[in-house]
């Protein structure tokens, strides 16, 4: 018998764990979308469950910083990201890496149908990537930043985080180095 539960302090569409009664041993994590899944054997305790959810959330998470996007994988995405949240509307011509952009995370060319994101991007959780991709995707359709563009941007649920967590990027690059702050 299988059952499946949401976890507290997730929300549903976060994380769902998935008990299993042919699972002996083994947990794993995979991503569906937004929503993280995971897998445990069904004779787990609830607080074995919480143990091994944040386990698999930080090992999914170091997983997705190291895996190395290159600009096919850009386009991929980009398409993926114009359908789900787009509509398919917004179509560029080339999506890519570049190394010039220290000020801006990524632009936008509508008359070319070009995007360019910013190399210090490499290594973020996909998540974010994916809205800096999503926010350069919108300025297709919408070129300022005005009401349209940021209800654009509201259809992705993770536009807060990502938005925070760039933030917090650039108010870390603001700190003084100390170095007997960082040992």
């Amino acid at each position: 018998m299988d059952t499946h539960r949401h976890v507290p302090g997730h929300s549903p569409d976060q994380v769902e764990v998935r008990r299993s009664s042919r699972r002996r041993r083994t947990v794993s994590a995979y991503r569906e979308g937004d929503r993280t899944v995971v897998l445990i054997p069904a004779r787990m305790s609830v607080d074995e469950e919480q143990r091994w959810v944040s386990v698999m959330l930080d090992k999914l998470a170091a997983q997705e910083e190291r895996r190395v996007i290159d600009d096919d994988d850009l386009a991929r995405r980009a398409t993926e990201l114009s359908e789900r949240y787009l509509q398919g509307r917004a179509r560029p011509d080339s999506v890519r890496w570049v190394t010039n952009q220290n000020s801006r995370w990524g632009s936008c060319t509508p008359a070319l149908g070009s995007i360019r994101l910013s190399h210090r991007l490499q290594g973020m959780p996909e998540y974010v990537i994916d809205y800096v991709l999503l926010h350069e995707l919108a300025h297709l359709l919408v070129p300022g930043h005005g009401d349209d563009f940021w209800r654009l941007l509201d259809r992705y649920p993770r536009t807060e985080r990502a938005r925070g967590f760039l933030e917090g990027v650039v108010a870390a690059e603001r700190l003084p180095y100390i170095p007997w702050l960082r040992s």
